[in-house]
């Protein structure tokens, strides 16, 4: 693997910028059809873009598939999926600034649970990162403000699931290539939503169709440029800057769909992102 630490961040960027566009897309969409049949179609696109990929870096599907640990890999793949769908729930009910503030404590969630899931040590530094950062979320969401809003917890429910799949996707790292955790991600991901998004199916109109195929070329875009990233750098050195898909897709909320960003989601968010960065910052030095 190369390791230029400039091209993985130019390649993050990029990848960050590129998943906002998709994101702001699927609001779009799931504010007009159903959330389950717009992920199963993005699904039906990604599986195909990860059985490419998974056939020319392995040789064979069959070699890629190859996994002695199937049910680990099959609950990732289906994790995910309806990760996907809870978020872009929040889209909707939510906008994006408010989702991805809230969602960007994501990596907190996985120091957190590192320990109980992984049994790796969490020094009292990165707890206390962590406390604080937690404090963000609160900020972000003022419970006991007025009427909370139950919607608030989307978002946040999306974070931890995704935080969930992101440990197990270690964990299946100690047995299993990179090739063979992404062939499972897409394909499991795609026959569960197809069992459970098939019957929502809604006629579409030509135009939505056209934002329809945009949003799949966008993911296996922004896919193909994440595997890019950390084929061209270390995963430490390019993480921090994953946080600007806040930045992008708030810049889409607020330029493209009227969105406002209240003062205590910017406070919020920003005490979210700097516990978030500390946190990758201690990996990087213990590792």
């Amino acid at each position: 693997m190369q390791n230029n630490a400039r091209l993985g961040i130019m390649f993050m960027i990029a990848t960050t910028f590129v998943f906002a566009i998709q994101d702001g897309i699927s609001r779009h969409l799931a504010g007009n059809y159903n959330v389950l049949m717009i992920v199963m179609i993005r699904y039906w696109f990604f599986a195909a873009f990860v059985i490419t990929i998974a056939k020319r870096q392995s040789g064979s599907i069959k070699k890629a598939a190859a996994t002695s640990q199937p049910i680990l890999q099959i609950t990732r793949g289906i994790l995910l999926s309806l990760e996907i769908c809870v978020m872009v729930t929040g889209f909707v009910a939510l906008g994006l600034v408010e989702s991805h503030a809230v969602f960007a404590c994501y990596p907190l969630l996985i120091a957190a649970l590192s320990g109980p899931v992984l049994g790796e040590q969490v020094g009292w530094r990165r707890w206390t990162a962590i406390g604080i950062g937690f404090v963000g979320v609160l900020v972000i969401l003022q419970p006991g403000y007025a009427v909370f809003a139950p919607a608030a917890m989307i978002p946040l429910i999306a974070a931890l699931m995704f935080a969930l799949y992101g440990l197990l996707t270690r964990y299946a790292s100690r047995k299993d290539t990179t090739v063979t955790s992404f062939f499972w991600t897409g394909v499991a991901g795609a026959v569960v939503m197809t069992i459970v998004g098939a019957w929502s199916w809604e006629p579409m109109t030509s135009q939505d169709w056209a934002w329809m195929a945009t949003l799949c070329v966008t993911g296996a875009t922004g896919h193909w440029l994440l595997i890019k990233t950390y084929e061209v750098a270390e995963a430490s050195a390019v993480q921090p800057f994953a946080y600007l898909q806040l930045v992008f897709a708030s810049a889409i909320g607020v330029f493209l769909m009227g969105e406002t960003i209240r003062p205590n989601v910017a406070l919020g968010g920003a005490i979210v992102i700097a516990a978030g960065l500390f946190t990758l910052w201690r990996a990087r030095q213990k590792s």
